[in-house]
């Protein structure tokens, strides 16, 4: 391919000859494929920019041979400069030195759920992070986020009506991949873009907890019952445990306990990466009713002990996204029940399972382990919603004295 001249880079005798500036000297040297020569003090630098739809990206190449001879690597002429930058250009992810080539967001998050699979993470939070991005940023390379950019991107998601506490999810999704990515490629040096300037949106953190009556949850489970057998399995399960749905689709047939009357409940994927792994192999013994206890052996009959305790209605497994196949269902459910979809969901059973067993007197710290969160989130989102029954459990720790002379 034929390799553009231009008098006043070819040669260090006609590079010295140019102003020493921050912006650099530009020739085209491939469709949307840009060779640029930064003049310095000392040695110039060669540096790659391309462009094109959802494209836009610049990395340096090395040093100009200005100074000392070019060796082909880390010192190049400005004829092996073009040939860099035209490789640079075209590489594809998965060719030899790939390595070399600057990150995009998209294949960050591509690593990024890799790596939440290998640490026994929940992998749809590398998902969740990219059905919200903008073709513009998933094309863009990692080093040349911007803090404006990401800033317009999270207040949209605000402007497309999701909830502030779900627009800090995704925030924290990307966040935490980007952040992998810094870790391991020591040349993206621009981290304060998301870690500091990408802040958390504030009053985010709410409680909206939905607590229903005991009477409530009998009916919302009874009417689950009467829409599909196996989402009724699913809420019943949830309203006795207190689990979260995310836990509950994990059960194997072995972790029901018939004769104890328990399920061995696998802990959430909640936590640390290097907490995680082993986390989540941990099982805890949750009390369940008799009548739960018939149902699951029922449903369990005949299945091997790995396979999935709870199934839907075709026989394949919740999966992930769960919510995608249950939402719906669950929304006619409590329309049926008498109660607004748009406030009541799967959650509002183990918000109410929660409340009612602190209501009920069980331990903090039981109803903790229990439930798979800490002493600190049940105060902080549980407390304040049986602060008016506390009098009637403090109640009955008082020591009721007659003043001397009274019958």
């Amino acid at each position: 391919m034929p390799k553009p001249r231009t008098a006043k880079l070819e040669t260090p005798t006609a590079r010295r000859k140019l102003p020493i500036r921050r912006k650099p000297f530009a020739v085209t040297v491939s469709p949307n494929v840009r060779l640029g020569y930064r003049r310095n003090q000392g040695p110039g630098t060669w540096s790659v920019r391309v462009t094109g739809p959802g494209i836009d990206w610049l990395k340096r190449i090395g040093l100009a041979d200005d100074l000392e001879a070019a060796d082909g690597k880390n010192v190049l002429s400005y004829w092996q400069a073009i040939d860099a930058a035209r490789a640079l250009a075209r590489r594809q992810e998965g060719d030899a030195g790939d390595d070399s080539r600057p990150l995009t967001v998209a294949e960050v998050l591509d690593r990024y759920e890799c790596d939440l699979e290998a640490h026994g993470g929940d992998a749809y939070n590398a998902r969740r992070a990219r059905i919200h991005l903008p073709a513009s940023i998933l094309s863009k390379p990692v080093a040349l986020l911007r803090s404006a950019e990401l800033i317009r991107w999270r207040d949209g998601l605000i402007a497309q009506g999701l909830a502030r506490d779900t627009v800090n999810r995704i925030r924290t999704c990307l966040r935490a991949a980007l952040t992998l990515a810094a870790k391991r490629d020591r040349r993206i040096r621009n981290r304060h873009v998301w870690e500091e300037d990408l802040e958390a949106l504030p009053n985010a953190t709410m409680a909206r907890n939905v607590v229903l009556a005991d009477d409530v949850v009998a009916r919302l489970v009874a009417a689950a019952f009467d829409h599909d057998h196996k989402l009724g399995l699913l809420a019943q399960v949830i309203a006795e445990t207190g689990a979260r749905p995310s836990q509950v689709v994990r059960l194997t047939v072995g972790d029901l306990d018939a004769t104890n009357l328990r399920l061995l409940m696998p802990r959430s994927g909640k936590g640390h990466a290097h907490k995680r792994a082993h986390k989540m192999q941990e099982r805890v013994p949750v009390p369940i009713t008799r009548a739960l206890a018939a149902l699951l052996k029922v449903e369990v009959k005949g299945r091997p002990s790995g396979a999935p305790l709870l199934l839907r209605a075709n026989g394949e497994p919740w999966g992930y996204r769960r919510s995608d196949h249950y939402r719906g269902d669950f929304a006619a459910v409590v329309a049926a029940a008498g109660l607004d979809p748009k406030a009541v969901t799967l959650y509002a059973l183990r918000h109410s399972a929660i409340s009612r067993s602190l209501l009920r007197g069980v331990p903090v710290t039981l109803v903790a382990d229990l439930c798979d969160t800490s002493e600190r989130e049940i105060r902080k989102h549980y407390a304040k919603l049986i602060a008016h029954h506390g009098d009637e459990i403090a109640r009955r720790a008082l020591l009721d004295v007659l003043p001397p002379g009274r019958p």
